[in-house]
């Protein structure tokens, strides 16, 4: 077991299928079959069970992890729950949501301050959405929401301000979070027959797609103190972007992004718009100078099928080509920030 660090895991994730929802979803959906959630095709992502961590994960399960590494704390994300937006009932994806957060605040946050976790929210019904944030960080202890990237939604659409005044008035962060399909983007991931191919648009795409939304409707315009974070796709997409933001609003902006009062790149660059990195990606250290260096998180992505911790947190911590001051706002000083620890 290694020392606390004091290391934060900005996104770690939890099992949370159909047997562990049955007990927290109200009576009318107990005998439902599926959890409502997940993928929704049919890619092999644990390669006939050889990648991934554990099928079954609970508090303590969790809380060994974290020592191996000498992390301090997690905020954990759903698995199955990434899936809520392709939920097409209504009253389903809501009770959905408020079992996953019952679950997620008695069976991890409860049994430990070192496991924190952001609430997941049905965008299908946004006032009632918001409702659920409230109750999520007043009564059961979560850190802030989860939007989920795929499906039907765009997340900088007016219809979801309510979400994000909730979230300001509570003074606690929305974290944009991808499932790694490629379903309500205009593609289908059947396009392509392996998912090493869609997996690499999955993400990285959702995201971009979301960041469009997010700062061209205005939605940190309309929230100057909202704080938002892109995870799971890692950094260096993100100068690229601001970029491509900046050239297209600049002959269109002024029609098309009124609500804007700078250019979209600055909206990037405040302290309100965090992302994750990945430990290999070649462009850290450009991307901490273009973005800042308060913006950007590790996440450990424990137990996904593509996540390498503990070695992607001693590959972050052996690169020579960022300094110590960065590694320690990467790893302690900005998920701090951005989730009120």
């Amino acid at each position: 077991m290694a020392e606390s660090k004091g290391y934060i895991d900005a996104d770690g994730h939890v099992r949370d299928g159909a047997t562990q929802m049955r007990k927290y979803i109200i009576p009318k959906y107990q005998n439902r079959q599926g959890s409502g959630g997940g993928s929704g095709d049919s890619f092999d992502r644990q390669k006939n069970g050889s990648l991934g961590g554990p099928r079954e994960l609970d508090a303590a399960a969790w809380l060994e992890q974290l020592d191996i590494g000498g992390v301090e704390t997690t905020v954990l994300y759903p698995t199955g729950g990434l899936g809520i937006n392709f939920i097409h009932e209504e009253e389903y994806a809501i009770e959905f949501s408020k079992a996953y957060n019952n679950y997620i605040s008695e069976e991890f946050v409860k049994v430990s301050p070192r496991l924190k976790a952001v609430a997941i929210l049905s965008l299908q019904d946004p006032e009632e959405a918001a409702k659920e944030l409230r109750r999520a960080v007043t009564e059961l202890g979560l850190s802030g929401a989860m939007l989920a990237a795929d499906g039907p939604f765009l997340l900088g659409k007016k219809s979801l301000d309510p979400i994000y005044a909730e979230a300001e008035r509570l003074n606690v962060p929305v974290a944009i979070h991808a499932a790694g399909n490629l379903k309500g983007r205009g593609f289908d991931e059947y396009m392509f027959t392996r998912l090493l191919h869609a997996h690499v648009l999955s993400h990285s795409g959702a995201q971009m797609r979301q960041m469009t939304s997010i700062i061209y409707e205005g939605v940190l315009e309309k929230f100057p103190k909202l704080n938002i974070a892109f995870l799971e796709a890692g950094c260096t997409w993100v100068p690229y972007w601001m970029d491509r933001l900046d050239e297209e609003f600049e002959f269109r902006g002024a029609e098309e992004a009124p609500l804007l009062t700078k250019k979209p790149s600055d909206y990037i660059r405040s302290d309100n718009v965090y992302v994750a990195c990945e430990p290999e990606e070649q462009l850290l250290p450009e991307t901490l100078r273009i973005i800042g260096e308060g913006s950007v998180l590790y996440a450990t992505d424990y137990p996904h099928w593509d996540a390498s911790y503990p070695e992607s947190l001693y590959e972050l911590e052996a690169r020579e080509d960022i300094t110590d001051e960065q590694k320690h706002k990467i790893l302690i000083d900005n998920p701090k920030k951005l989730y009120n620890l």
